[in-house]
C-alpha cells in the first residue's frame, strides 16, 4: 500500500521542524531523555516515515510492509514523534514520553509486549540492530517476499564488534534488499567519535567488506530522499548511507555539541529551542501557558 498523500519538499521541511518541537516538548515534560541524536535526525525520520518507507499505520503488521530497525534505540524520541504524526499512535501520548506503566519508553519496544505499533523490536542495547535487520532481509529473500529493510545506526556504536560481523554476513548473504543509514554526526557520549575510536576512513571501510557505498547530507531532505532511492536501485550487495548530520540540528546552543548526546533541555533552554523552532501548520501535541503569553522571536529558515 503506498503512502496516500503526497507531501512536496516545502511540506516535508515543515513537517520536520514540528518533529523538532515534538521532540523538545517530549524532553521538556519528561525531563529525561536525549535531546542531540533525535533533533539531528528529524530529516531523515520525517523522509522516511513520510515519503519513503512503504507502510499502512492502520495495518502495523501488514506483510507487504517494509521494516525499520533503529539500533541505536536512545534516539526513539524522534521515532515517535514520526509515529505520531504518521498516525501509528495518539499525537496526546507523546506528553508521556518515559513515564513509568507508559508505553513510550526510554528505549523502544514494539506492541506485543510493552510499547507502541510500528517498532519491530526492542532496541537499545548498541551494536545489535544490523544483525537483526540481515536476518530479516536473508528470511525475506528466502520466503520470497519483496519488502525492504532498513536499519539506522549510530556512528559511535560502529566501535561495537558485533556491526563489523552483521556488515561481513551481510555481504557474505548478497542481502541487497537490505541498505543500512549511518548517522554521521561525529559525537558520541563522551566526546567527538574521532577521539573516543576513529572511525575514518569510514567509507572505504565499509566498501572493503564488499557493500556499495553513498554519501549524502542527512539534514537535506531532497540529497537524502534521492540518495536513498539510488540505493534501492542497486542490485547485488547490500547497501550503506552514510548520512552526515549535526547533533542538535535546529537549536543553536545544542548543534555539533556531544555534551548533549543524552541530556533533556532545562525549562529556559526548552523555551530558547522552540522560539528557535517556531510554529508550524500541523499543530503541537500541547501548548504550554508561557506559549500563549509571547510569540515567537527568532524566524528560522523552515529546514532546520
Amino acid at each position: 500500500m503506498k503512502i496516500k498523500k503526497q507531501y512536496t519538499s516545502e511540506e516535508l521541511r515543515e513537517m520536520t521542524r514540528q518533529i523538532r518541537r515534538d521532540v523538545v516538548k517530549m524532553l521538556m515534560i519528561s525531563k529525561s531523555g536525549h535531546s542531540g541524536g533525535p533533533l539531528g535526525l528529524a530529516e531523515v525520520f520525517t523522509c522516511l516515515y513520510f515519503d519513503i518507507l512503504n507502510i499502512d499505520p492502520e495495518k502495523p503488521r501488514w506483510e507487504e510492509r517494509d521494516y525499520l530497525f533503529v539500533s541505536a534505540g536512545h534516539l526513539c524520541p524522534v521515532w515517535y514523534a514520526a509515529l505520531a504524526r504518521r498516525g501509528y499512535i495518539p499525537m496526546q501520548e507523546l506528553a508521556t514520553l518515559r513515564k513509568i506503566n507508559g508505553r513510550l519508553q526510554g528505549h523502544p519496544a514494539p506492541a506485543h509486549t510493552h510499547g507502541v505499533p510500528g517498532i519491530e523490536l526492542a532496541s537499545g542495547a548498541l551494536g545489535q540492530g544490523l544483525s537483526v535487520a540481515v536476518g530479516c532481509a536473508i528470511g525475506l529473500r528466502l520466503s520470497g517476499r519483496p519488502n525492504q529493510v532498513y536499519a539506522l545506526l549510530g556512528d559511535g556504536e560502529l566501535d561495537e564488534g558485533q556491526i563489523w560481523e552483521a556488515v561481513m554476513t551481510g555481504a557474505h548473504h548478497k542481502t541487497d534488499n537490505l541498505i543500512a543509514i549511518v548517522d554521521r554526526n561525529h559525537c558520541q557520549i563522551d566526546n567527538r567519535t574521532e577521539n573516543v575510536m576513529a572511525l575514518e576512513p569510514l567509507a572505504e571501510k565499509w566498501k572493503s567488506f564488499n557493500w556499495d557505498v553513498l554519501e549524502c547530507d542527512g539534514n537535506d531532505i531532497d540529497d537524502f530522499t534521492s540518495t536513498v532511492r539510488k540505493a534501492r536501485q542497486l542490485r547485488g550487495k547490500p547497501k550503506v548511507i552514510i548520512a552526515r548530520t549535526y547533533m542538535g540540528r535546529g537549536v543553536s546552543f545544542m548543534e555539533d555539541d556531544y555534551r548533549w548526546h543524552g541530556v533533556p533541555p532545562s525549562e529556559e533552554q526548552g523555551r530558547q529551542a522552540l522560539r528557535e523552532l517556531h510554529p508550524t501548520k500541523f499543530g503541537d501535541f500541547i501548548t504550554f501557558e508561557w506559549e500563549n503569553e509571547e510569540a515567537p522571536v527568532i524566524k528560522q529558515d523552515a529546514s532546520k
